[in-house]
């Protein structure tokens, strides 16, 4: 009974992975941050590569914040995220689309 309600992966240890991606997420932020504060230095050739590398910084601080929400508030699949869309989308008061019936 206990494995045709959590869909039959009760023996699958799951490790709350979010804290791991806010921090990876705060680490690239302060890093991006502290690397835009500090400023161009050094010769004039690597500031393109050096503003890339800021750039890419920000950039992955906000895609691992994103990942450490969704993990943190449970969605672990697509399925789970359309079924938040649902819900959102009732709670609203609009009709349900087409695919979702």
């Amino acid at each position: 009974m206990e494995t045709a309600e959590n869909g039959g992966d009760n023996d699958k240890i799951r490790i709350n992975s979010h804290w791991y991606w806010a921090i990876a997420s705060v680490s690239q932020l302060g890093w991006a941050v502290s690397s835009y504060r500090k400023g161009y230095t050094g010769d004039h050739r690597f500031m393109p590569l050096k503003a890339f590398a800021v750039a890419s910084l920000f950039l992955g601080a906000s895609a691992s914040a994103s990942v450490a929400f969704l993990k943190a508030s449970g969605i672990h699949k697509v399925e789970d995220l359309m079924g938040v869309g649902a819900s959102i989308r009732s709670g609203l008061g609009i009709r349900p689309r087409t695919g979702d019936k």
